[in-house]
């Protein structure tokens, strides 16, 4: 069953609404992403891998121009749980994307992440190391990004709005590597939702590992509070979206609920692509049955030209929305996520 709320609290975020955007016309006018279309293939069926596989496919005019230019791919997945298939990237998706790959691109293929736990056990626990095996001919190899330890510094801003710098994964900052997203439609327990654009943003910053060198984690500067959550994730978004190449968002199996790692299974049966990941995400969060005002890393990003977050500028192939929606319930914790929508109630004196 879908979340419900108070009248009180659905009253105070009527209440928000009209006052969240009044600058957002004047800023369209100005910004030329804004007016720009993008595409996102939408495909159903009844098997996970394929469902991958054609979903890229159905998008190859886009990819296949940028995929020749570049000398190695990597796959960032989704390991938010090392333990926990229904939180992980599931292999099957990424055979899918491989399954895509192997026919138009020669060069080696990465799959990396950057765990918050060792993604080196989440490879194993999952099947990665058979699946590296299983696809040797296309020069598979598995990074953790983390062990790689090589960064690019992104200042953020901690819990008491401070400038705080980041290590974010050099990795994923390559203008040599094609950058494809195996996320997954899941709920959150911060922002809402968790799909591709937040799987890049969040699953970047790298942590130490081994007890040799001083332990630090800079995804704890990343997540550090409902607003600047929100606010870093589009702020790394900026920092990154020119080495995005394809978002592919696997709900074959999505989770509800307490979210991103605790949820139950939703049987969705759906593959999304773009080469917008703002878009994807859109899509995805339509499929999902959730408000799209509601995710605020999606909305700046959308509002700013990281990407198009208009759904009736959004080109779907395959699919109708509409044919695929499943209402998914969200994290317990819905109403005080959705607290980043209203006014700050403790705030500084104001001076000047």
């Amino acid at each position: 069953m879908p979340t419900t709320f108070s009248r009180r609290t659905m009253l105070q975020l009527t209440a928000f609404a009209p006052a969240l955007r009044p600058w957002r016309p004047l800023f369209a006018q100005e910004q030329a992403p804004q007016a720009r279309r993008s595409t996102v293939s939408l495909v159903k069926g009844d098997s996970r891998r394929k469902n991958a596989a054609d979903a890229l496919a159905a998008i190859d005019d886009q990819l296949l121009p940028v995929l020749k230019t570049k000398k190695y791919a990597v796959i960032k997945t989704n390991f938010v749980s090392t333990t926990n298939q229904l939180a992980a990237s599931h292999p099957d998706a990424v055979h899918g994307i491989l399954d895509y790959l192997a026919p138009r691109f020669k060069g080696p293929v990465m799959i990396a992440e950057a765990s918050a736990g060792d993604t080196m056990d989440g490879f194993e626990q999952f099947g990665y190391n058979r699946l590296a095996a299983e696809r040797k001919a296309e020069k598979v190899q598995l990074v953790d990004l983390n062990r790689e330890a090589t960064y690019k510094v992104l200042p953020l801003i901690n819990y008491d709005l401070h400038a705080a710098p980041a290590r974010l994964a050099a990795r994923l900052f390559d203008p040599d590597a094609f950058v494809i997203c195996s996320a997954m439609t899941k709920t959150h327990n911060v922002v809402v939702a968790s799909l591709s654009v937040k799987n890049m943003t969040l699953g970047a910053p790298l942590h130490s590992v081994g007890r040799s060198t001083p332990r630090w984690n800079d995804k704890r500067v990343t997540h550090n509070g409902l607003r600047q959550t929100v606010y870093n994730i589009f702020l790394t978004a900026q920092a990154m979206v020119p080495y995005w190449h394809a978002a592919l968002i696997d709900g074959y199996e999505g989770m509800e609920g307490n979210g991103p790692s605790s949820g139950t299974p939703v049987p969705s049966r759906i593959a999304i692509a773009s080469r917008d990941f703002v878009a994807a995400d859109r899509v995805a969060v339509e499929a999902m049955g959730i408000n799209p005002e509601w995710v605020g890393y999606l909305r700046y990003c959308g509002d700013f030209g990281i990407g198009q977050y208009d759904l009736s500028k959004i080109d779907v192939r395959g699919e109708k929305v509409a044919g695929v929606v499943r209402k998914y319930q969200l994290h317990q914790d819905i109403e005080r996520q959705l607290e980043w929508m209203g006014p700050m109630t403790d705030l500084p004196k104001k001076i000047g």
